[in-house]
């Protein structure tokens, strides 16, 4: 039902500037900033989708595709060091669904 109601709001969303929604996302990365104190900044796998993470919500003036270069940087760590088995299944199936969002629906 909720969701239905949204529709009528999509189009005033979609009126804003993709520009005007930059400062939000800046505010939101220094939120993250905190979370950054707490990554193992010495184990790559982790450090590595965190910074990705940070940057590309910014870069891409969206906090959904800094999340989902997250989720595939993730998985791609934990994969090419051997160490898939440190990924929870979950988040190697959403790395694969934004890989495939990402090259198909581009």
């Amino acid at each position: 039902m909720l969701f239905v109601l949204c529709l009528f709001f999509a189009p005033l969303a979609g009126s804003i500037p993709v520009y005007a929604t930059a400062p939000a996302l800046v505010f939101v990365a220094c939120l993250m900033a905190r979370g950054l104190a707490e990554v193992d900044w010495d184990d790559v796998t982790e450090a590595a989708p965190a910074l990705i993470t940070a940057i590309t919500m910014p870069l891409t003036y969206s906090v959904a595709n800094g999340i989902a270069f997250g989720f595939i940087t993730y998985a791609a760590a934990k994969v090419l060091s051997g160490r898939i088995a440190d990924a929870k299944p979950a988040v190697l199936v959403l790395a694969v669904l934004f890989v495939v969002k990402f090259a198909y629906l581009g």
